[in-house]
């Protein structure tokens, strides 16, 4: 079976749904005359300051809550592993596509966000729904609804896999190998912790990731700024680095085979979608709960989320690999720093904050592992039942909430290797359906767009 599933996600993951991705943040970039880089500061603004009209609308959190909560499901382990790996196999290039695929990403959480405000209902309970299901069925029609159950389906599958078990299996490791706390111990202790946060609905949700999300981010990036401040010297041949491996190949030393161009790109841009999330939709699964007088407001905060993790974390990462010399998978052939060759993406990344800060900055990356899987898994729980709501209403949503629960024990005592090869798929089957909808429906994006800027130009300037 894991064979089946590794060549399915090989397809799925493959070029043309690469070119697909990258092309949709292409085209909204080039429809929408690059806002993410003109409306970038009035939009980070807009996310951490306060607007009364905003806070007497129709809604469930705030603007800031919805973006602390998506944040929460996107500031996870692919912004420490997953940007090791790109680097480690795809050399230092690959951050410098991943920054690309950020910023071309910001586009298409623009698109979703505002797109979820649009088209987005109020459930029987009185709180709002959004997502991709619902843009695609309301704003495509009715003929269109069997790609929006597909990627209801595929959510709800998804944030039990990758937001979730994979998730609590990754936190029960560090836990184990760090501070040697058996797998069953962290099991019962995560079901607890996320039991009474989640069954407290969506406003608990958005309250603990008002004040979690920060906290760990400004932890991690602190810790970051500490080793490149020590590595002062080290940070323009780092960026040298990415420039030049961009577009060059890094050669082959000793042992080693070197990273052609090709290797730079995909890795680059893979993981840089892994790490924000960019054209899977998940955004908009929360991003329609927010207060907000007009769409585009909330949808220029939700892409601030794409500029945080990617260009802010995920850099933050990459430059302390390089800084460090811990990239290289040759054990120093490369860099001139001795390390063991055989250290895995995240093994690679605590050493190279332990060879600045020693045992600290072991445990820096450790903690960090375990908060922000936490994090993802909260995040991802809004998501799943978002989707699961959309197919069997909330009359049944007890049932996944347990399920969900149960999922995060499992995850911390079994081996999951079949698990991430069914979230990747899963992944790429919510992807395909979204960005069809955000392609179909840019007239509607450029619409909201325009209307906005022509009656607020004066305020967003």
């Amino acid at each position: 079976m894991l064979t089946g599933l590794k060549q399915i996600n090989d397809i799925l993951w493959g070029a043309p749904s690469l070119i697909l991705l990258v092309g949709t943040g292409l085209f909204l970039t080039f429809i929408l005359k690059g806002l993410q880089f003109s409306k970038l500061f009035y939009a980070l603004k807009l996310a951490f300051s306060k607007d009364k009209e905003d806070s007497e609308t129709e809604g469930d959190v705030s603007n800031f809550k919805a973006l602390m909560t998506s944040l929460a499901g996107m500031i996870g382990n692919g912004n420490i592993a997953g940007v090791a790996t790109a680097v480690t196999l795809g050399g230092p290039g690959a951050i410098f596509w991943m920054w690309v695929v950020g910023l071309l990403g910001m586009a298409t959480k623009y698109a979703e966000a505002l797109l979820a405000m649009k088209y987005r209902v109020k459930n029987e309970s009185g709180e709002y729904s959004s997502g991709p299901m619902y843009y695609i069925e309301r704003g495509l029609g009715k003929k269109w609804k069997p790609l929006a159950v597909a990627f209801a389906f595929f959510g709800a599958f998804a944030a039990l896999g990758i937001g979730n078990s994979v998730q609590s299996n990754t936190i029960a490791d560090v836990m184990q190998n760090s501070f040697n706390v058996k797998g069953v111990i962290t099991g019962v202790i995560l079901v607890v912790l996320t039991s009474l946060i989640i069954f407290g609905g969506l406003k608990r949700i958005s309250s603990v990731a008002g004040v979690f999300v920060p906290v760990m981010a400004v932890f991690y990036i602190g810790a970051s700024l500490l080793i490149l401040g020590l590595n002062y010297d080290q940070i323009g041949p780092a960026f040298s680095m990415i420039f030049t491996y961009a577009f060059n190949p890094v050669s082959a030393v000793g042992g080693f085979s070197g990273i052609v161009v090709m290797e730079a790109v995909r890795n680059g841009v893979s993981k840089g979608i892994f790490s924000n999330e960019a054209g899977l939709g998940t955004v908009a699964l929360i991003a329609g709960n927010a207060k907000t007088s007009h769409p585009v407001k909330q949808a220029l905060v939700a892409m601030t989320g794409t500029f945080i993790v990617t260009i802010i974390v995920c850099t933050m990462t990459g430059l302390v690999l390089l800084v460090t010399g811990f990239w290289d998978t040759t054990g120093g052939l490369l860099s001139g720093v001795s390390h063991d060759p055989t250290l895995d993406a995240g093994a690679l990344t605590s050493a190279a904050f332990g060879s600045s800060l020693g045992n600290i900055g072991e445990y820096i990356v450790s903690i960090s592992v375990v908060f922000f899987g936490f994090s993802t898994i909260l995040g991802w729980y809004v998501y799943g039942t978002k989707c699961f709501e959309y197919l069997f209403g909330l009359k049944y949503l007890g049932i996944y909430r347990f399920i969900y629960v149960g999922a995060t024990f499992i995850g911390t005592v079994a081996s999951l290797t079949t698990v991430w090869a069914f979230a990747d798929m899963a992944n790429a089957l919510m992807m395909i359906p979204n960005l069809i909808g955000l392609l179909f429906l840019y007239k509607v994006i450029i619409g909201e767009t325009n209307d906005y800027f022509s009656r607020f130009r004066k305020l967003s300037k």
